[in-house]
């Protein structure tokens, strides 16, 4: 068990120092640790859209980016219902759950994962995801920890609205990961006529059929590489290349 002065200094290092730049400090891997996970990830929610923010290497980072870019998994349905989305063993959970995401993220060697709400009373802002390696529930202190975990973490983000409205309009040069995603809907809501909702809809399902990170297609829609043209309510997700149809 790790000592509880680790959580301690974890908490006491979640703000950032002035002119950073970002909303989160303190090690991402250090919280992992501390609560006795493989992974950690934070996410903040703003105008239907969805911002990485803090998190650790490799598996979680990857399984954030699935859950952005599918919208469903543990993250997604803590947002939508605020309260804990608790699964032990992915491997045992009914494929209709999340069934693109499920066989991801076993791939991705994730046996178990905890979604907990970013609660501002009614309000979510966002999601903390947790994820391990082996099967088992998160209980008991380490459970309590998590939730105090979460609390530090809102309590932080509030506190600097300047941020977060930097976040709601996607301004160029902002720190955040995912602002090229924001403008790239966008463009794509007015190239194709749609809601920016289904724009960002049929950015994500782009991504997927073509297996390419969200991030990388939103670049490209930024960059006028790749558009979403007007199809006059043909099949979502139609988009051109260089001004030559693609598939």
């Amino acid at each position: 068990m790790v000592p509880e002065g680790d959580l301690a200094s974890v908490l006491a290092d979640l703000r950032p120092a002035s002119g950073s730049g970002g909303l989160l400090a303190a090690d991402a891997t250090r919280c992992a640790r501390a609560l006795g996970v493989d992974g950690v990830a934070v996410s903040v929610t703003g105008g239907g859209l969805n911002e990485l923010l803090w998190c650790t290497p490799g598996a979680s980072a990857e399984l954030e980016d699935l859950q952005f870019t599918l919208g469903e998994g543990p993250g997604p349905e803590a947002a939508a219902s605020g309260t804990a989305v608790m699964v032990p063993d992915l491997a045992r959970e009914p494929a209709d759950r999340w069934p693109v995401l499920l066989p991801e993220a076993l791939a991705l060697g994730i046996r178990a994962v905890i979604g907990l709400p970013l609660l501002v009373g009614r309000v979510c802002l966002g999601t903390m995801t947790m994820q391990r390696a082996g099967p088992g529930p998160l209980e008991g202190a380490a459970l309590t920890d998590a939730r105090i975990v979460t609390r530090a973490v809102t309590a932080t983000l509030v506190r600097d609205s300047g941020r977060w409205d930097a976040f709601a309009t996607a301004e160029d040069g902002s720190h955040f990961y995912r602002a090229a995603v924001h403008q790239a809907a966008g463009m794509i809501s007015v190239q194709a006529g749609v809601s920016v909702a289904e724009a960002l809809i049929r950015l994500r399902a782009h991504a997927f059929r073509h297996g390419r990170p969200l991030i990388e297609v939103a670049d490209d829609v930024v960059a006028r590489r790749v558009q979403f043209p007007h199809d006059d309510g043909d099949e979502p997700g139609g988009f051109a290349v260089g001004g030559t149809e693609g598939p």
